[in-house]
């Protein structure tokens, strides 16, 4: 490592938010990038451990020592690269995943972790800016047709490694735009969409063929599907939520998170949202059931539309504001966590169970 004794001399710093205030008034990314040389100080911290536990909590098995080194020497080129050669989309990933990497960091024992994924977002917002990021169309094609359905994250990233490998790649979406859940999910406000739009582009100039606006089974058939390809790879998302079935569930106003929040998401890039019954929060008093991170985008959206106040219901009770690190290191660790919707001045409960919904005469849930 660079910087033996950076963890020593440099503490923890990272990206902030956009003040609550201004940024509930758009639906656009508000997190303040650090800077580079903040960044190369940051990723000076990486502490040169025997063992680095971050690729334990990496999902993806980022090599994360390494680009934090190439980053504190100023190679951002090669960090690039090493960071590209394990994750397909380090943008969507320095955007939203909620850094387990951090949580399993050795220096995260007895300080704060090193700021790996704000580490991970600057080098590719820097891979953009500077043009490095290039189809990377293969040299030699192998006369192998491979279809991919479903393109959220897993499927864009299999089209994509397949396309590079050679494979005649199709890529099929029910959807009239690719990205699944990263699309029609995650609001635009953590990601907005102009960043699948690019990456899109780059994988039809790879080779990759979209099919958009096609539901595989309604559509076209599966054994069509399969009858025209060498190899099929599935690649559905998780769409339906766990419902409640309790007294009072048929009452007008009680929706699924996956019906509100897509909506909002297509309105934001003036698709159609179909012919289904408009879900809106303005001047309502919203409450949303689920403490994790759906939950949270609800509550952001509603604050958004303009609702009156947000309770957000946990079943769980209200864990500690810290762990007992030496207990739960290099594990996830349960420690009381506030989103930035959550500090948008919504209400938290902890401990609720929901048993009924009441309703007024005329058949909408009411408080």
């Amino acid at each position: 490592m660079g910087k033996v004794t950076g963890f020593l001399e440099i503490d923890r710093r990272d990206r902030k938010y956009l003040p609550a205030a201004d940024r509930i008034r758009n639906y656009r990314e508000f997190v303040i990038p650090l800077g580079r040389e903040a960044t190369r100080d940051q990723a000076a911290r990486c502490m040169n451990c025997g063992i680095p536990f971050c690729h334990t909590g990496c999902p993806v098995n980022n090599q994360i020592p390494d680009f934090n080194d190439l980053v504190y020497r100023d190679d951002w080129l090669t960090a690039l690269r090493n960071l590209q050669s394990t994750n397909n989309f380090p943008e969507f990933t320095g955007r939203v995943c909620p850094a387990p990497c951090e949580e399993s960091c050795t220096l995260n024992l007895q300080d704060a972790p090193v700021t790996i994924k704000t580490i991970e977002c600057a080098i590719v917002d820097r891979g953009w800016e500077e043009g490095w990021i290039t189809p990377q169309p293969p040299p030699v094609k192998t006369g192998r047709k491979v279809a991919v359905i479903g393109s959220g994250p897993s499927g864009l990233a299999c089209a994509q490694q397949l396309a590079r490998a050679g494979h005649d790649v199709h890529l099929y979406e029910k959807n009239q735009k690719a990205g699944g859940l990263l699309r029609y999910g995650i609001p635009d406000f953590k990601m907005e969409k102009h960043l699948i739009d690019r990456r899109i582009e780059q994988m039809k100039a790879e080779g990759v063929t979209l099919h958009a606006g096609v539901h595989v089974g309604v559509d076209v058939a599966i054994a069509e599907i399969v009858a025209d390809h060498d190899a099929v790879v599935m690649s559905g998302g998780a769409e339906h939520g766990r419902d409640l079935p309790i007294p009072g569930r048929e009452l007008r106003g009680i929706h699924f998170a996956m019906q509100f929040l897509p909506q909002q998401n297509r309105r934001n890039s003036d698709e159609p949202t179909g012919n289904v019954e408009p879900i809106l929060a303005g001047g309502k008093h919203v409450v949303v059931i689920g403490g994790g991170d759906t939950g949270s985008d609800c509550i952001g959206t509603s604050f958004r539309q303009g609702a009156v106040n947000v309770i957000q219901l946990e079943i769980m009770p209200g864990p500690s504001e810290r762990e007992n690190k030496p207990v739960t290191w290099p594990d996830w660790p349960l420690k009381l966590r506030t989103s930035s919707s959550q500090d948008e001045c919504a209400e938290r409960d902890f401990s609720v169970l929901t048993v009924k919904f009441t309703g007024d005469a005329d058949g909408n849930v009411k408080l």
